[in-house]
């Protein structure tokens, strides 16, 4: 069930577009559910192609579909009824979203079938997803998402993407490789690339905080101070990370970590804030 906070960013759109009305977030609630239905049918079908690899992963072993309590023939039932349902649901809400979400199951299968094996390539089509789920929450309201949220999105979704992979190095130099994609990597390449991406997101943030639409939509040239939250956050994920060496799942990272979570609370909160100063 945690794969389903990946899907909050289709709330992005809303959020930064200071749309708050009750049409506007069921909307956005219904986009949510049709997004989560496709993922739904996309993490069953990823879990049947890396049935054998995950009975080697100290977590994933337990999985339905690697532990043998679901078979074979199910998995693949209920991934496809998910799917039409996800289709249907979509095609009902908005045709746009309809079309992020067929563009988001073929980039996923592909991803199962192959692309996640390719360095690199396997990180950037995870970051890729988070782009789309907001793109669906641009689309279900029609607004238009700046080009500031969208970087930084796929920033932020990159470095959590490196993140996990160095968790994956350490368990493959104990168990044996989890992924095949993980040959192409090593802590230093995935510890620098962590750092990289930080940063450069940070920077983003921060571009997006002081252009001069954003200044005019919300009303204040303070937004800029709503940074220090996200620097404040992207440091505790480093210090879990390479200090507590809990980076294999980053949604149970933000479930676990009340300091993280506090940090994010107050990033929200900050828009308020600095909106009225």
């Amino acid at each position: 069930m945690d794969h389903y906070i990946k899907n909050f960013f289709i709330f992005a759109p809303a959020f930064f577009a200071l749309r708050f009305g009750l049409t506007t977030w069921l909307l956005e609630c219904e986009g949510f559910i049709a997004f989560s239905l496709c993922a739904s049918s996309i993490y069953i079908l990823n879990d049947i192609f890396d049935r054998e690899q995950d009975r080697n992963h100290p977590v994933k072993k337990f999985r339905p579909i690697a532990s043998g309590e679901v078979k074979i023939g199910t998995a693949y039932a209920i991934a496809i009824f998910l799917f039409i349902l996800s289709v249907f649901a979509s095609w009902i809400i908005a045709a746009k979203l309809l079309i992020v979400i067929l563009i988001y199951f073929l980039i996923n299968v592909f991803y199962s079938f192959g692309l996640k094996h390719i360095p690199l390539l396997d990180v950037v089509i995870i970051a890729i997803g988070f782009v789309l789920r907001v793109l669906a929450g641009s689309l279900i309201i029609n607004v238009r998402s700046s080009m500031w949220i969208i970087l930084v999105t796929f920033l932020l979704a990159l470095f959590l993407a490196i993140a996990k992979r160095r968790d994956d190095i350490l368990i493959s130099t104990e168990r044996g490789a989890v992924r095949k994609s993980i040959d192409g990597y090593n802590l230093e390449m995935v510890q620098s690339g962590m750092v990289i991406m930080a940063s450069v997101s940070v920077v983003a943030y921060i571009m997006y905080t002081v252009s001069p639409d954003v200044m005019a939509r919300f009303g204040t040239d303070k937004l800029y101070l709503t940074s220090f939250m996200v620097i404040v956050g992207i440091l505790r994920y480093l210090q879990i990370t390479f200090v507590k060496e809990q980076s294999g799942n980053p949604t149970q990272v933000v479930l676990r970590d009340k300091f993280l979570q506090a940090v994010i609370i107050t990033w929200l909160l900050s828009f308020w804030f600095v909106r009225y100063l």
